[in-house]
């Protein structure tokens, strides 16, 4: 017996991006259920974000907020130009850190434990701020905690935004309210709030009945927050990470044996 035996789990991360986590599910013995609730699109305007690029060596530190920041940024930039000797940077989590690594970035900040703004911003580096420039690559929307404490610090903040976000063109729930009716959906994942309100939105109110009585489980507490107020019964948060969705879906599982 593997320690997710028969589980059906929703994930719910972009197409793109689910493989790690669908792998982690079905070698611990559970059955992954893809129903994608992001969409990861160009930004309307790429224009702002090849002029950034363009004067990448006016800057002291790039920080990425996400995977999909760090992809889209460097692609562009390889096809644009040679990074910049001295420009370090920062990516606010492990994904982050693991996409800037597969283009050769090695020297960079990463926060260790958590995963986020708060976490990036509690390193010791970026205490003293004061004169530094600095460019954030993130989505269309992103949070403002980073930019408005970076510049409360004394940095100079530029935002570069590399994509946006939003619901699959071609969803259909169909497939997965039939399998939560026949009781094949045991548990469901979500790593953002924003997939978490696309998910209630885009199942309907029926799918919406299911979801609320099926446990769910987030890494980080926001994403929980949200589920909470959208009505979820069960919400577990973990750590960090896929594999710290696959420790809490192990350790749930585990206790309500």
């Amino acid at each position: 017996m593997k320690p997710l035996d028969g589980l059906g789990v929703v994930v719910t991360r972009p197409a793109h991006q689910a493989e790690n986590l669908v792998k982690l599910i079905e070698r611990a013995g559970g059955r992954a259920i893809l129903f994608p609730t992001l969409e990861i699109f160009d930004a309307q305007d790429m224009g702002p974000l090849s002029a950034v690029i363009d004067r990448l060596e006016q800057f002291d530190l790039a920080i990425f907020i996400s995977p999909n920041a760090a992809n889209k940024a460097m692609n562009l930039i390889r096809a644009r130009r040679t990074w910049p000797q001295g420009l370090r940077c920062a990516a606010v989590g492990k994904g982050s850190g693991k996409a800037l690594a597969r283009f050769g970035i090695n020297d960079m900040l990463v926060p260790q434990g958590r995963f986020d703004s708060e976490a990036l911003l509690a390193l010791p580096e970026l205490q003293d701020m004061a004169g530094k420039r600095v460019v954030i690559f993130r989505g269309e929307g992103g949070r403002e905690l980073l930019g408005e404490e970076l510049t409360r610090r004394g940095a100079s903040i530029t935002f570069a935004e590399c994509y946006r976000r939003g619901k699959p063109l071609a969803a259909d729930a169909g497939a997965l309210l039939h399998q939560w009716a026949r009781g094949e959906v045991g548990a469901v994942t979500v790593t953002s709030g924003e997939s978490m309100r696309n998910l209630f939105d885009m199942i309907g109110k029926l799918g919406q009945q299911f979801l609320k009585k099926t446990p769910l489980f987030a890494f980080h507490e926001n994403i929980a927050e949200v589920a909470r107020e959208l009505g979820m019964e069960q919400v577990y948060v973990t750590p960090a990470g896929d594999e710290g969705l696959l420790n809490g879906l192990i350790e749930w599982r585990q206790q309500t044996k």
